[in-house]
């Protein structure tokens, strides 16, 4: 193996955030391995956005440090800042689509204004990931004109534009009615494994149970359980995880 490829895609050092009083992240450690596929669950309010937002400084912190391909990110700003987020992709609960501009220009946005792409390539690649994403004839649709998973296909069609080496998503079908997770969870599944590191926060348990190589459990702003899918679906060690698992795997545990 060469040391590229041992080097953590990210790593978390004591990692720790409050607000006012409110500990949101406690002395958080952990290594994500490049290409690998992690979900982050746990109850509501246990810190599992807030952990996924510092990777890219949209939350900032406290103590501790975050390292992205071995590189500390405490103290960018500016330009370096930006160079940072432009390798890290980010799929929002709310999609987040320009709601003047059709599908194809909204993936097509970033490759001009930020990487200098000539119109016509940025429009064949827009055209690329829409065929991608599963919606080849939905380019000249607004986002009014689409349905929820079709337009949380469109952002991650929008992500994959910037050919990230790391893509967050966070909980990217809590907003979306039931017959429409499932389409965005293929596109998910799709880029499961093809190198792209990807960390989850979701409550969709098919979809951890399935594909991802590690389950990182929390709860209080605090890691207490990580551990593969197997392991952690069936013999969970933290009393709380237990606790949570009895909770939500009656109507969660099926497949997806």
């Amino acid at each position: 193996m060469s040391l590229v490829n041992t080097i953590p895609a990210v790593e978390f050092r004591h990692l720790s955030k409050s607000y006012g009083d409110f500990s949101a992240l406690s002395n958080i450690n952990l290594q994500i391995a490049a290409g690998e596929v992690i979900v982050i669950c746990g109850p509501s309010g246990s810190g599992k956005s807030t952990l996924i937002r510092t990777i890219n400084r949209l939350e900032s912190y406290d103590q501790g440090d975050i390292l992205v391909g071995g590189k500390s990110t405490k103290d960018l700003h500016g330009r370096q800042l930006q160079e940072l987020r432009s390798g890290i992709g980010f799929v929002f609960q709310q999609f987040n689509l320009y709601a003047h501009l059709n599908a194809r220009e909204n993936i097509m946005i970033a490759l001009v204004r930020v990487l200098g792409t000539g119109k016509q390539e940025a429009r064949r690649r827009a055209d690329a990931l829409l065929e991608k994403v599963g919606l080849p004839d939905k380019g000249d649709h607004f986002p009014a004109q689409l349905s929820g998973g079709q337009q949380q296909r469109v952002a991650i069609a929008r992500t994959l534009a910037m050919q990230p080496a790391i893509i967050l998503f966070d909980e990217p079908t809590s907003a979306l009615d039931p017959e429409m997770i499932g389409e965005v969870l293929n596109v998910m599944r799709e880029l499961a494994h093809t190198g792209i590191t990807m960390l989850v926060v979701t409550h969709e348990m098919g979809f951890a149970r399935e594909l991802a190589d590690r389950i990182v459990f929390m709860d209080q702003g605090e890691v207490l359980e990580v551990a593969a899918p197997d392991q952690f679906f069936s013999q969970a060690k933290h009393p709380r995880a237990q606790r949570f698992l009895q909770k939500i795997l009656p109507s969660h545990a099926s497949s997806v």
